[in-house]
């Protein structure tokens, strides 16, 4: 088990709880450490409480390498990421409260409102119902995770995930943050786009590797 992965999930664990976008036992995290070795947050414990020892080392199939607790019960929705992602290198699930109600009310996050919300994120999807912890779940996520790094979870969450878990991480913090930005904008009346100028212009700057 990777010392500085497990010390990794722990600390973005920690900062989620503290930022209020994971509660009790909610929320789930994991890091690729190889082609077929996954590090993963235990099932039944408080994110805000865990230790490296509590995490879990995994194999593509879910099979249990390392550890004494069981891995989350959304290990599935994780492990379908990384097959339909290869150059995913960590995902996070959590509860991020805006974010989520957005998707309660059956809506999305309209990501053409905030530069750095399309830089980060790019579209975000509203993907259908599926029960927590089953395989419709990750069937249900697998049909985004193709030019896509965020999904917005219907009645449950969301979850982001990219090259690196302090991606990952931002993301969720960005969501969240342009949802509560957007909902204000909302009540006061006037939501002001971009244009489909400006939106091409940030698409291209996503989408162009960065160099140095």
């Amino acid at each position: 088990m990777s010392e500085a992965a497990a010390d990794q999930i722990v600390a973005c664990c920690n900062r989620l709880w503290m930022a209020g976008l994971m509660a009790g036992l909610s929320g789930n995290v994991s890091v690729r450490l190889g082609d077929d070795r996954f590090l993963v947050t235990p099932g039944g414990l408080a994110k805000s409480d865990l230790r490296p020892e509590d995490l879990v080392e995994v194999d593509g199939g879910g099979r249990r390498v390392r550890g004494f607790q069981n891995p989350t019960s959304e290990l599935d929705l994780h492990l379908r990421i990384y097959r339909e992602s290869p150059a995913c290198g960590a995902v996070v699930h959590a509860h991020p409260p805006t974010a989520t109600a957005f998707g309660i009310a059956g809506e999305t996050i309209d990501t053409d409102v905030l530069p750095e919300v399309v830089l980060l994120l790019g579209e975000v999807p509203l993907a259908p119902y599926a029960g927590p912890g089953t395989p419709a779940l990750g069937d249900q996520v697998a049909r985004y995770v193709a030019g896509h790094t965020t999904v917005l979870l219907a009645n449950h969450g969301a979850v982001c995930w990219g090259p690196d878990l302090a991606t990952a991480r931002a993301r969720m913090e960005t969501l969240e943050h342009a949802a509560k930005i957007i909902h204000s904008a909302r009540s006061l009346g006037r939501v002001n786009r971009l244009t489909r100028e400006q939106r091409d212009e940030l698409d291209t700057r996503r989408r162009t590797p960065r160099n140095g």
